[in-house]
């Protein structure tokens, strides 16, 4: 008997899946350590896969 293979998740095209990334803000601190930023990607907030849009239930 064949097993269902899963459908893997649909990577997000704008982040291309590297979804969140460090940035740096230039010079350290005075403890030496780079100073940086984590910038999430606009339309996937940061999980890399692109989300379908559910149909909404209507209730009577």
């Amino acid at each position: 008997m064949d097993r269902a293979t899963p459908i893997p998740p649909r990577i997000c095209p704008n982040c291309d899946g590297c979804a969140s990334v460090a940035v740096t803000l230039g010079g350290r601190d005075r403890a030496g350590h780079l100073r940086t930023i984590t910038a999430h990607c606009p339309a996937c907030h940061g999980t890399g896969l692109q989300h379908t849009a559910r149909p909404r239930q209507v209730t009577a």
